[in-house]
């Protein structure tokens, strides 16, 4: 009997403490949506429309060789017709502190549009800056060639972040 009942309080024990509250888990908050314009406010990303970049690809300055590319940047379309670069995640991220409260990511994008019939390309740099702790990991900076095109304050509730270039 003794052995009966142990086993049960072992049992227990195990349940109750291996069991979470959702103020345990850690949020996600690394969603980017980028949009592009030039100064006449022309959506850039639009390869339908004179001036405007017919392609683009990603490659990760961090990555484990010189070309990483980053796959997951998709081209999409909001109902207006406003085309943007979807980025969830896929580069690799460094420590920016030795506690783990910041993080990095550094990608080339290269964007080529068609100018008298050849293709030009534009080598540009994303910076991505995240915020880390037991509960959040969040987007907290976004610079495009060094400047700084994003920002928000911890616990920000926002999950997509929206993040304008101007070319």
């Amino acid at each position: 009997m003794r052995n009966i009942v142990f086993g049960i309080l072992v049992i227990v024990f195990a349940l109750t403490s291996c069991s979470q509250d959702d103020e345990s888990l850690q949020r996600i908050d690394q969603v980017l949506n980028i949009y592009m314009k030039s100064t006449t406010n022309q959506d850039l990303l639009n390869a339908k429309k004179s001036g405007s970049y017919s392609s683009f690809s990603v490659n990760d300055f961090l990555g484990d060789k010189d070309d990483s590319p980053v796959n997951t940047f998709a081209l999409k379309m909001r109902q207006d017709s406003t085309y943007y670069l979807e980025y969830i995640a896929g580069a690799k991220r460094k420590k920016f502190d030795s506690a783990g409260t910041t993080y990095y990511s550094r990608m080339r994008v290269t964007l080529t549009k068609t100018v008298d019939n050849k293709p030009e390309s534009t080598i540009d740099t994303l910076e991505i800056h995240y915020r880390n702790s037991p509960n959040l990991f969040q987007v907290s900076k976004v610079f495009y060639n060094k400047k700084p095109v994003f920002s928000k304050e911890a616990d920000n509730p926002a999950w997509i972040n929206n993040v304008t270039i101007t070319k």
